[in-house]
């Protein structure tokens, strides 16, 4: 009975295993599923929908073939259409029966003589224009309608590049596209493709080849079982005919003969030799089948995760989509800090201007110039880049856009806070405001980078000040002090610009005083910088405003026959070209200053955030 148990335990194994392992081989069918296009065209650009990418559920492989060098990005949709509305391209939509159809899309914009942003200059214009709907009213630059290169382009969430085929995983959503193209002058890859795993889940692969193995096991056991029974029974016993009497055999002496052996030793050693023989095999199989297990194979029987409770903003109903994401973010401000450190070196305004603009630009040109003229004058401090603690997009997709962004320092132990602006969509992001905030000062709080915040207009009656005014109040509390009608609307406590100024002012009137007093003067003046306020709204209903400011210092002669020399200042001399002067010098610095403005009906002060302050220029007084 014994082998018929070993026997039934085989068949059941066998069974098992071999279900198991048709799972997941014959019966499991295809892993992945795709689907492709052939570009007819010359088109110099692909844009291949997000529909198409999320025909199927799971992550996307995209694979391109052409010659050469290969480009693809993706981004969001909108911006895509944005950047190709000057150009010709080749759209790749999703058709009935999920067949992919290419379209040839003509330009829906011209190339016109301006370079500037239908909003211009001003970084603070909230323009109607909203990407699509009004590229047709956009001017472009000259060379916008020519070879444009896509690579390195600030839109882009991710760029890859490889040559002649080109084969990438992606997992974006519906409202993003794929750009394909060479480097903007050749044709675009001909052939495309996406591919999509099939998920052939196969739950009991693995429980029915372990379960065999099991039971092969179990079966190796009966059969061990049953061969031990049969020879310790001797074999069966049958009726026969009746066996003669013979004499007992004496085998005291026997063990010491020469060449006899023991029935039984015999026995218990083939015995022992034949049990790792019929048990390998079991134990070889059930290595090797389990080897063969993926996760896919197994019941997911574990539970789900609990999540845990966080807090979330939700946007406002209407609000548009923020301009940047976080990791487009640090990829632009490491792009602007890498130029700008290399216009530093070369003393190159021109490659800063490619990042720089306003009050930026301005202090780096002026800053070149001295480092020309004067061997030993100090550099810029450089732009801090690397992980952004803080990034608040303006909540927009049309342009300009902006984004501000708090990045640590740890060299110096503080912060640096900047606003970033795009004119356009075939502009880069440029630096326009940057300031040094300390290591106490206390941010409002600001929305998610996912959710961002609407810029505030120059004009809005919803702050205790209008970004457009905050600079000349400042100013004029810089200038007259407790005098000021602005006075209580700032906060003191904390205002460190305010005491350095007030500090350098009283310093460099008493040594003006000592030696020049009878013969000249010296005055200090602060004015509303001439650089556009820019505001974004925070979650208190306040708004982190950037303005400029310019602080300016007039020395002249009392005395007709008096002149005045600059004999120890390099600076004034190199900027102002000359040495001396029967009129007088004006020096002036710009001060790019960040302020929280709290809302309409706040307690609060307006409170310093920031700040940096450079020479901007110095000339003789007419």
């Amino acid at each position: 009975m014994r082998f018929v148990w070993a026997v039934a335990a085989f068949v059941l194994a066998a069974l098992m295993i071999g279900a198991g392992i048709a799972q997941r081989t014959v019966f499991q069918g295809p892993t992945t599923q795709s689907a492709s296009a052939v570009i007819d065209s010359e088109a110099r650009y692909v844009l291949v929908d997000g529909a198409v990418m999320n025909m199927y559920p799971g992550a996307q492989t995209l694979r391109a073939d052409g010659e050469g060098e290969i480009f693809a990005a993706y981004g969001r949709t909108t911006d895509m259409q944005a950047w190709l509305s000057d150009t010709a391209y080749t759209a790749v939509t999703v058709g009935d029966e999920g067949v992919l159809i290419t379209t040839d899309i003509e330009p829906a914009v011209t190339a016109e003589a301006g370079e500037d942003s239908p909003a211009g200059d001003d970084p603070s214009a909230t323009p109607e224009a909203t990407t699509e709907e009004d590229a047709a009213d956009a001017e472009v630059p000259d060379t916008a309608a020519a070879t444009r290169d896509p690579r390195g382009s600030d839109l882009w969430l991710a760029e890859y590049e490889q040559t002649d085929d080109l084969v990438t995983p992606l997992q974006i959503p519906e409202d993003l596209s794929v750009l394909l193209a060479a480097d903007g002058e050749s044709a675009a890859p001909a052939q495309l493709s996406v591919t999509w795993p099939i998920t052939n889940r196969t739950p009991w692969a693995g429980p029915l080849i372990v379960g065999g193995a099991i039971v092969m096991a179990v079966g190796v056991w009966l059969y061990f079982l049953a061969i031990r029974h049969v020879r310790r029974s001797k074999g069966p016993r049958r009726k026969g005919l009746p066996v003669p009497v013979t004499e007992p055999i004496d085998l005291s002496n026997s063990a010491s003969r020469k060449g006899v052996i023991s029935a039984g030793g015999v026995r218990r050693a083939l015995s022992r030799g034949r049990r790792p023989i019929l048990a390998a095999p079991a134990l070889g199989v059930s290595l090797l089948l389990l080897a063969g297990c993926s996760a896919d194979a197994w019941p997911q029987l574990g539970a789900s995760p609990t999540p845990t409770p966080t807090q979330t903003v939700i946007a406002p109903e209407g609000q548009q989509q923020p301009a940047v994401t976080r990791d487009q973010a640090e990829t632009i401000v490491e792009r602007v800090a890498d130029t700008v450190s290399e216009a530093d070196a070369a003393l190159d305004v021109d490659l800063a201007a490619t990042r720089l603009d306003g009050a930026m630009l301005a202090a780096r040109a002026t800053n070149y110039t001295l480092r020309g003229a004067i061997p030993d004058y100090a550099a810029p401090a450089p732009i801090v880049s690397g992980s952004l603690e803080i990034i608040l997009p303006q909540a927009f997709d049309g342009w300009p856009r902006s984004f501000l962004a708090v990045a640590d320092d740890e060299s110096s132990n503080t912060s640096s806070i900047m606003v970033l602006t795009q004119k356009d969509p075939w502009s880069d992001f440029l630096l326009s405001y940057a300031g040094s905030l300390e290591a106490s000062t206390l941010m409002p709080d600001l929305a998610p980078t996912y959710v961002g915040a609407p810029q505030v207009q120059p004009d809005s009656p919803f702050l205790i000040m209008p970004p457009e005014e905050v600079a000349a109040a400042y100013a004029d509390v810089i200038n007259n002090g407790e005098d000021s009608e602005f006075f209580e609307v700032f906060e003191e406590e904390g205002d460190q610009l305010r005491a350095s100024i007030a500090s350098d002012r009283a310093r460099r009137l008493e040594e003006f005083n000592q030696t020049a007093a009878s013969t000249g003067s010296l005055t200090f003046s602060s004015t509303e910088g001439a650089f556009a306020p820019y505001a974004l709204a925070t979650l208190e209903s306040g708004a982190i405003v950037a303005v400029s400011v310019r602080e300016s210092d007039e020395v002249r002669p009392t005395n007709e026959d008096a002149v005045i020399k600059l004999d120890n200042n390099a600076t004034v001399q190199t900027l102002a070209g000359a040495d001396q002067s029967a009129t007088g010098f004006e020096t002036t610095f710009s001060d790019q200053i960040f302020f929280y403005v709290p809302g309409q009906g706040s307690s609060e002060r307006i409170r310093l955030l920031g700040y940096a302050s450079d020479i901007l220029e110095a000339k003789v007084i007419p």
